[in-house]
């Protein structure tokens, strides 16, 4: 149904571009406050939102739904390396760290 109004008028990439855009967007400070508040112990909600997204992409049939979902499955689990990443960040003392955790064994 969008799929086809945004494929007439030749914007269903341009649009899907964007809204590739703002799930990266999204995720950047999910990133840091997730890692701030959770630290990497929230990795597993990334993941479990990865294989929901990417399933629900598998069992989707309209285009620009189906590649939305998959475009937030995959950078939910690229949303896990990140975390990670963000803890070594902190480590390095580019981001603050939460003063109230005391898991960072650093």
């Amino acid at each position: 149904m969008i799929s086809q109004f945004l494929q007439e008028h030749n914007i269903l990439g341009l649009t899907l571009g964007l809204c590739t855009f703002l799930v990266i967007g999204l995720f950047h400070p999910l990133v840091i406050k997730g890692e701030y508040y959770f630290g990497v112990k929230c990795w597993w909600i990334f993941a479990v939102i990865g294989v929901g997204m990417c399933g629900l992409a598998y069992h989707i049939s309209d285009p620009f739904w189906s590649t939305l979902a998959g475009v937030v499955g995959f950078s939910s689990f690229w949303t896990i390396k990140e975390i990670f990443d963000q803890r070594e960040r902190v480590r390095k003392g580019w981001f603050p760290k939460n003063p109230k955790r005391t898991d960072y064994g650093f």
